[in-house]
């Protein structure tokens, strides 16, 4: 199959090709869609949970839905669901006993909910009509913005998805007030002949919709896993002890970062061990004041001069607890530069025991090949003796002494030890 036949549409998880008689082919591609979620029980079968199953549409839009077709239907097949208006077409993702653990986390009830019913599989006449709709997404999407702006409407729409019969869209939009889609939808319905359904979004769920990488170098969380999101504010990132840079802090959204919420009931908990040292610790020999605390080692670092940070003698919270109350009785340790320090083992990265120059040549290459010198240096590099032999010495250690004009004559060159031996 030629690769460039093939389209991959990670909004939705599947690839698209032609075969060479030109038939269209749809297939599952598993991890290539936003919030995908693994089946770690493959294969295992419940009775109960037989007739659920997880079916996904474009971006992070899913549903759970009852097999009412009578057909057998597994993960990866393309299928024709019910909708409120026509019908739709997506793919099922999860099967079997993982519907349960999904339907328990979204508060499904399969007794009392009223879920929508799979129709059939999906033939190769609902995948032509299908990639038709999609193939008007995102003209649809930038006509739509171009009648927003020309209408005065303060409002940004972020994503169109059509429906897989082509005879609705959804316009995913934002704004920050409340709109007016009265003349809107009128000209969206005479614009592109279809139902018209608005739907707003939040920053996060926007960059959730588009995707990308975050500063950690990983998938942003509102695209891989996140669906509900919480709202986050400048607490979260004092109780951490982070510096309120809004640069740092804030996402591709614009927003503060969901991963600030992480581990801030660790922290929290750590905190509350943790003293409040609102006056200077007492000893015999001076006040010790708090510098810094490292919150999940629980230690506190003082030091008698309050304007330097030479000086450091950490000491553990619960210990800290003890002073203060030493002193509130009137009652002071004697020194705390008899403390002992503590040496905690850190963290070392094995990139940075290597040096970055361990891929430096140690030997410069000469310029030119090995058979010619730099100039400047032929007389370092030629032999004294003119020959391809080094110079013997005298018996007494000293060199011929017969020069003309500052050289050797070529008599004394050729044999120095008959020279030697005529003096």
């Amino acid at each position: 199959m030629d690769n460039e036949n093939r389209k991959f549409d990670c909004s939705r998880g599947c690839v698209v090709e032609r075969t060479d008689e030109g038939e269209l082919k749809c297939d599952y591609r598993q991890g290539c869609c936003k919030l995908e979620v693994y089946d770690w029980l493959p294969g295992v079968k419940q009775e109960q949970y037989k007739d659920y199953f997880e079916v996904r549409f474009k971006n992070t839009r899913k549903g759970i839905y009852v097999n009412a077709s009578g057909q057998t239907i597994k993960m990866g097949d393309l299928v024709i669901v019910e909708s409120a208006t026509g019908h739709d077409l997506g793919i099922v993702t999860l099967e079997g006993p993982v519907v349960s653990r999904q339907m328990k986390c979204k508060k499904i009830d399969p007794e009392t909910a009223e879920l929508k019913k799979i129709y059939r599989k999906a033939k190769i006449f609902d995948l032509e009509k299908w990639q038709e709709a999609i193939a008007r997404e995102h003209e649809t999407m930038i006509r739509a913005r171009q009648i927003a702006a020309e209408l005065g409407l303060e409002m940004k729409i972020g994503d169109v998805e059509f429906q897989g019969d082509g005879t609705k869209a959804i316009f995913y939009y934002i704004a920050d007030g409340r709109v007016d889609f009265r003349q809107l939808i009128k000209v969206f319905a005479e614009e592109f002949h279809i139902r018209i359904e608005m739907k707003q979004i939040g920053a996060r769920q926007e960059a959730g919709l588009i995707g990308g990488l975050g500063v950690c170098g990983r998938e942003l969380c509102c695209s891989n896993y996140i669906s509900s999101f919480q709202s986050i504010t400048t607490a979260a990132a004092r109780t951490q002890d982070l510096s309120l840079n809004p640069q740092k802090l804030a996402g591709q959204c614009g927003k503060l970062k969901c991963c600030l919420n992480y581990e801030t009931a660790v922290y929290i908990d750590a905190q509350s061990r943790i003293p409040k040292v609102l006056n200077p610790l007492e000893f015999e020999d001076g006040l010790a004041y708090l510098m810094k605390t490292d919150i999940l080692k629980e230690t506190m670092y003082f030091s008698y001069d309050q304007s330097s940070f030479a000086n450091l003698y950490p000491l553990p919270a619960a210990e800290v607890r003890e002073i203060i109350r030493m002193n509130r009785n009137g009652q002071k340790p004697e020194s705390l530069k008899g403390e002992p320090v503590q040496n905690v083992p850190e963290f070392i990265s094995a990139v940075g025991d290597d040096s970055i120059t361990r891929f430096d040549e140690t030997r410069r290459r000469r310029k030119g090949g090995k058979g010619k010198n730099r100039p400047g240096q032929q007389n370092a590099q030629r032999p004294k003796n003119g020959g391809g032999r080094p110079q013997q010495r005298q018996a007494g250690g000293t060199r011929p002494q017969n020069r003309q004009g500052g050289q050797m004559n070529r008599q004394d060159r050729a044999r120095p030890e008959q020279k030697n031996a005529g003096q």
